[in-house]
């Protein structure tokens, strides 16, 4: 596949060929923000997570372990090996003081828990 294969009609580059991008499911519940992601062949220590106002970015690198021989010829490559980032932006406000991690079975959890933010306004009346 050409650079340019990895262009569509309006010009804009569709697919990175240096970085993957991971695939995500975002909820919400009353009280948090749950963000999952399938990251199999991932360690913790190869993560980085960060949270600026109302964005979540996860970072990370998956390396096979496998050394490629010179008589091989790849002929399908779907799986993405190397760096990979996904920035979301959060459907609300939550508290940066409040988000969790885990890796379980290769699946990563995020929960944040929603910023309390005053809900109603009041009303002056002005005479």
């Amino acid at each position: 596949m050409k650079p340019q294969d990895l262009i569509d009609a309006s010009g804009h580059e569709w697919l990175s060929l240096n970085e993957g991008k991971l695939s995500v499911d975002v909820l919400e519940s009353p009280r948090q923000i749950t963000i999952r992601t399938a990251i199999a062949g991932v360690r913790a220590e190869d993560l980085e997570i960060t949270l600026s106002d109302d964005t979540l970015t996860i970072r990370g690198s998956r390396n096979h372990g496998c050394e490629s021989r010179s008589d091989e010829r790849l002929h399908v490559q779907e799986c993405h090996w190397g760096a990979f980032s996904r920035t979301i932006i959060l459907p609300c406000h939550v508290d940066g003081d409040s988000v969790d991690a885990t890796l379980k079975r290769g699946i990563l959890t995020i929960t944040m828990n929603k910023d309390e933010m005053e809900k109603t306004v009041p009303v002056i009346e002005i005479d």
